[in-house]
């Protein structure tokens, strides 16, 4: 199936397709309030989708609120350290909006909580090079997103994609062992409101354990803060004990969990926040 495409609907841009079943609303233009909702509303169901899930700052979240909206979560203070960020979504099929691991996840969340600020220190790098990917090194990551993801919701298995992003907004980082690329992860960097999401977490089954997480995420925030960004989140699958317990170990907080919001992985998972001030 082909990955969810990303365009303009009005003067804001959305992600939708069938891979997601849902539409994204990943930049709102203030100018298409309030009728964008009416919009996206008509859009899913001519698409016959389940999702409409919005990505909007927190002054405008009353307009989707009283159409139906739920907000899912909240980053405080992401748009330039001063205005909060909120995930707003509505529901268009009842089964979506099951959250059949609530208790799975209620109980990843709690023991992550408990380890806050526990063992954050970066592990030594040992054997390991941590560098920024070059484009170059495409086609490999490529290689390891497919064996770590079965699907993902945007088509980082494709080699001329990661090229491209590479030019555009994103940083990615390896890990290496010599030669090889033991795993991957990358900076998607909101330049306009000097907010940074940490995303692409992936290792290669023969060199999990060696906590590269941990040194990837590490270097990924120094190199951040250099770069003047002070919001750093991550929206980690909700069900990966791992990744929930790598960010709150590194002091993120945990602000809302997206209910079967993302397919990654051979199936549409809910996905939890954690935000950190760089």
């Amino acid at each position: 199936m082909q990955p969810d495409k990303i365009e303009k609907l009005g003067n804001s841009v959305i992600q939708h397709g069938p891979f997601n079943r849902r539409i994204y609303l990943m930049k709102l233009a203030e100018k298409d309030l309030p009728g964008i909702i009416d919009k996206m509303q008509n859009f899913a169901k001519k698409n016959q989708y389940t999702k409409i899930f919005c990505k909007v700052p927190s002054k405008f979240e009353n307009f989707f609120t009283d159409k139906g909206y739920k907000k899912e979560a909240f980053i405080p203070k992401y748009l330039n350290g001063l205005l909060d960020l909120s995930f707003v979504s509505k529901f268009l099929d009842k089964e979506r909006e099951n959250n059949y691991k609530k208790d799975e996840i209620d109980k990843i969340i709690s023991i992550a909580k408990e380890k806050a600020g526990t063992d954050g220190k970066t592990p030594p790098e040992g054997k390991f090079t941590i560098r920024k990917a070059e484009g170059k090194d495409a086609p490999e990551m490529a290689e390891i997103y497919k064996v770590v993801f079965k699907t993902y919701p945007f088509p980082i298995h494709d080699p001329e994609y990661i090229k491209k992003t590479m030019q555009e907004n994103i940083s990615y980082f390896l890990a290496c062992e010599g030669d090889k690329i033991a795993a991957a992860s990358s900076a998607e960097k909101d330049e306009k409101n000097h907010a940074v999401e940490m995303t692409d977490f992936a290792t290669l089954p023969d060199y999990r354990g060696n906590g590269l997480a941990v040194i990837l995420l590490d270097r990924m925030e120094k190199e951040m803060k250099n770069e003047k960004y002070i919001t750093s989140y991550t929206i980690a699958r909700a069900a990966s004990a791992g990744m929930n317990i790598t960010f709150s170990r590194r002091e993120y907080e945990y602000s809302g969990t997206l209910i079967n919001n993302t397919n990654i992985s051979g199936n549409i998972e809910s996905m939890n926040i954690w935000h950190k001030k760089l």
